[in-house]
């Protein structure tokens, strides 16, 4: 495994994180709970979860992931040796079985933070992200920003002088964002620090060789200001194994289950698809060695966050941490890119 530190901190995460939004949906708590014994034995010691997960995020499996991990500390006793990032989700109209108002008001955070440490097992979550913004701003399948009816008014210094509180009472270590714009980020940067509050370490977003709309400005933002990105969705929902391609009948994949996330399977997504699969292929490469390798190995990655359904897939998605693409490999991307841009935004 290879490591990096969490940004301005000392803290060892591996390249690779663990992420579990499937542990209570498509995997059992047994299969869950190999998957990180697997992730920790290859040295695998970031683990990514969210409290709304698992994922479709549903009233019946709501926190099922957490307290999957949470059975695995309390068995394993092995809570120590890992780096657990968690998340509080924001507003939305269609989860509020998660508690009575979906915000980040102090009751909200301390209500959503305390329910994750109950399942986690955990006393402390090492870095606590806000899972999307409070405000309206870019959506799933939208580029670009549009001015929407929004009532939002800025409360970002509240919002950190609550997590403070956290980081003081020993609940949270550190703070990041998730699914967050260049305006955000820098949003918060300022706050804390022309306010001394807490800085964020990390912003979570998707990103992959069918979604690079992070390079458009976040990912200067990131390295100038020294913020991580844990980028999720690296294998573009799975489109980017491949197996899409064949046009063989795969009921079980996760794109088949989940047909709402559609935006992975759109023609320019199979174009763009194909043509990275032919990259890899004559450079005897397979697309997922490819794909994971393109994203980790970006400067602005602290780490690739890697889901799976099957060891199988564990394995394979790991054992690419030691796949390093040429400048030449990484030109020919390039080309790819410019004819298709981000099919999957």
């Amino acid at each position: 495994m290879k490591y990096t530190t969490l940004p301005n901190t000392d803290i060892k995460i591996s390249k690779i994180c663990l992420g579990t939004m499937t542990f209570g949906e498509q995997n059992t708590e047994a299969e869950g709970h190999a998957q990180m014994d697997y992730a920790l034995e290859k040295g695998i010691n970031f683990f990514d979860t969210a409290e709304m997960y698992s994922v479709p995020a549903r009233q019946e499996t709501y926190g099922s992931t957490e307290k999957i991990i949470g059975t695995w500390f309390k068995k394993t006793g092995k809570r120590e040796e890992i780096i657990l990032a968690s998340k509080i989700a924001g507003p939305s109209p269609t989860f509020t079985y998660m508690r009575d108002k979906m915000d980040f008001s102090p009751a909200s955070i301390q209500f959503a933070l305390d329910q994750s440490l109950q399942r986690l097992q955990t006393d402390y979550i090492d870095v606590y992200q806000l899972h999307w913004p409070e405000r309206k701003t870019n959506y799933f399948g939208q580029r670009g920003f549009k001015v929407q009816d929004d009532a939002w008014e800025d409360n970002i210094h509240g919002v950190l002088e609550t997590l403070e509180d956290f980081i003081k009472q020993g609940k949270i270590n550190h703070i990041g964002l998730s699914n967050e714009t260049p305006w955000g980020i820098m949003r918060f940067l300022e706050e804390s620090k022309y306010q001394n509050l807490p800085r964020i370490k990390t912003v979570q977003n998707p990103y992959s060789l069918l979604n690079r709309l992070f390079e458009n400005g976040s990912s200067e933002v990131c390295i100038r200001e020294n913020v991580g990105l844990l980028a999720y969705s690296p294998m573009g929902f799975g489109v980017l194994s491949g197996k899409y391609l064949s046009g063989e009948n795969l009921p079980h994949a996760r794109i088949n289950i989940f047909p709402q996330y559609n935006r992975y399977n759109s023609p320019q997504s199979v174009e763009a698809t194909r043509l990275y699969q032919e990259i890899a292929h004559k450079n005897g490469l397979t697309l997922t060695e490819l794909s994971l390798a393109f994203v980790t190995q970006q400067a602005f990655v602290t780490s690739t966050i890697i889901g799976a359904t099957t060891m199988e897939q564990l394995k394979e998605n790991s054992a690419t941490i030691d796949v390093v693409l040429s400048d030449d490999i990484l030109k020919v991307i390039n080309e790819v890119q410019a004819i298709i841009p981000d099919p999957a935004p």
